[in-house]
């Protein structure tokens, strides 16, 4: 068969959400939408309509149609296999076959109409897979937020850094331990007309400046703590597009004199850049055993330059633990199941420029203990004396992995103040939210095993559960490697940069 298009429409033969799966023009399928109606006015109880070009396969849901245009050539029965698959679609997401409602969820019936129908042929897919398929998108955007989230938390930590380090310059230069002119300044965009810029000197005689004549700084250059807006939202919108910026010392003499950021300082990225996001959701009992292992990925693809639209991505899968596996509905399934290589079902088409796709998507679940990166023991005991000596205890039990920002969060009694016994790491309390933080520093294999003793009183086993754990680690869990991007006309190789980080969503010993 050879599906033109799908639609919901009224009785009154108003369309409410229309998807076509053959090229076509907009008039066109219009005009055959608004036909429908026109056709049905005879009062005639079929299920299908003929025109000299078309059919209309239909099928009465309460108030409206679930309608199919297919060609006059196509199988009339395999038609209504179809259509009853598409009308066993629509109450999955769709409680009450009213207008408002099917808008409502206008895009995820969307989807699942591209999972039954490709390029104008049913896919061999059941209601089952088609539920799980749509489902996965659900994550994309969570995926997303909790990386761009992550990515301004490290962007504040070197931030907070550079700060001090500009602190530090700033007070050495008001003491006069930093020459003046020390460092190489472009005189090419100078403003002579401030009195406090120094005049290019040649280079037979240089005058030297004692501290009490230096030329203070104008004040009108860029500062910390200023309401720089545009230049803030501009660093915010770089670092939540995956760019790493490393913020220049503002107040440097050297910068301030040309009030410009050099070039050097964002790093680059190639016009094809593909970021690797996985998201681990973790629950262990108290006293061993997984009771939940879920692992969500995604790869996303943005392309900045037009003329490397139309491309592949080879994708190098060396896992061999049963995760699955899901392509953006645009993406070839074939084609990456026979050759791991991610490109379009249209090849003539190009990615989407200057935007982040998410094309391709996969989940892992066990309750095989191997599994877990980082396991926390901890155990609690009563003492004897109203309270409990609290031993917790982290090992990494994947040396080829490092983990970085690892910070696990120990309940502690109200009213209680930890006496600590040994520690590795740094902890600190946060008396409000009655927790105890304890800071470890990147865990590695040469790092992988560590302790934290103290005691409480007035405490019981039981309160120091559950404990929550949170990292970070740049690659992949999964073992996806990309390994090559090649133009879909001549497979001519695209230079490309690609990053990978796993990070944990939800993490407890309960």
């Amino acid at each position: 068969m050879v599906l033109i298009a799908a639609a919901v429409c009224t009785k009154a033969g108003k369309t409410i959400v229309s998807r076509q799966f053959v090229e076509m023009t907009k008039a066109r399928i219009e005009g055959l939408l608004a036909a429908f109606p026109k056709l049905m006015s005879s009062g005639k109880q079929h299920t299908f309509i003929e025109t000299e070009s078309v059919r209309y396969v239909y099928q009465p849901l309460e108030k409206l149609y679930m309608l199919l245009i297919t060609t006059k050539a196509s199988n009339i029965l395999e038609d209504l296999e179809t259509l009853r698959l598409f009308s066993r679609v629509i109450p999955e997401y769709c409680r009450h076959m009213e207008e408002a409602e099917i808008a409502e969820n206008a895009f995820n019936l969307i989807f699942a109409f591209d999972e039954i129908v490709a390029l104008g042929y049913r896919e061999s897919v059941n209601l089952a897979q088609i539920r799980t398929f749509v489902e996965m998108d659900s994550h994309e955007e969570k995926v997303y937020q909790a990386v761009r989230q992550t990515q301004e938390r490290e962007a504040k930590n070197k931030m907070r850094e550079k700060t001090k380090e500009i602190q530090k310059r700033r007070l050495e230069y008001s003491k006069g331990n930093l020459k003046f002119g020390s460092a190489p300044m472009d005189f090419r965009n100078h403003d002579y007309s401030s009195p406090y810029t120094p005049l290019p000197v040649s280079d037979e005689k240089k005058p030297s400046l004692s501290p009490a004549s230096k030329p203070s700084i104008s004040v009108k250059a860029m500062k910390l703590g200023g309401k720089n807006r545009d230049v803030e939202s501009f660093v915010d919108q770089l670092k939540s597009e995956g760019e790493n910026v490393v913020s220049p010392p503002v107040n440097d003499p050297v910068l301030t004199a040309n009030s410009k950021v050099p070039p050097s300082i964002l790093a680059n990225i190639d016009d094809v850049h593909l970021r690797q996001e996985e998201k681990l959701i973790v629950s262990v009992g108290r006293d061993g055993g997984v009771q939940n292992f879920e692992l969500h990925g995604l790869v996303s693809l943005r392309i900045s330059n037009d003329k490397y639209g139309k491309i592949r991505v080879q994708i190098n899968n060396n896992d061999d633990r049963g995760f699955q596996f899901q392509t953006h509905p645009n993406v070839d399934k074939e084609l990456f199941k026979t050759r791991g290589q991610i490109g379009l079902k249209n090849p003539t088409k190009p990615f989407p420029l200057n935007t982040d796709v998410g094309v391709l998507k996969w989940r892992f679940q066990t309750r095989d203990e191997a599994a877990i990166p980082l396991s926390i023991n901890c155990w609690p005991s009563e003492n004897g004396q109203g309270g409990c000596d609290v031993n917790i205890e982290y090992e990494l039990e994947h040396p080829d992995m490092e983990l970085n920002d690892v910070s696990i969060t120990i309940p502690i009694p109200m009213g209680c103040t930890p006496i600590i016994a040994a520690c590795d790491g740094e902890y600190a309390m946060e008396p409000r939210k009655n927790v105890m933080i304890w800071n470890l520093p990147p865990v590695d294999s040469s790092n992988k095993n560590g302790a934290l003793e103290f005691s409480t009183s007035n405490a019981r086993p039981a309160d120091f559960f559950p404990v929550a754990v949170s990292f970070h680690y740049d690659g992949s869990y999964a073992r996806l490697k990309t390994s090559a991007v090649v133009l879909v006309e001549d497979e001519t190789p695209v230079k490309f940069s690609n990053e990978a980080v796993l990070y944990t969503e939800k993490y407890e010993i309960l």
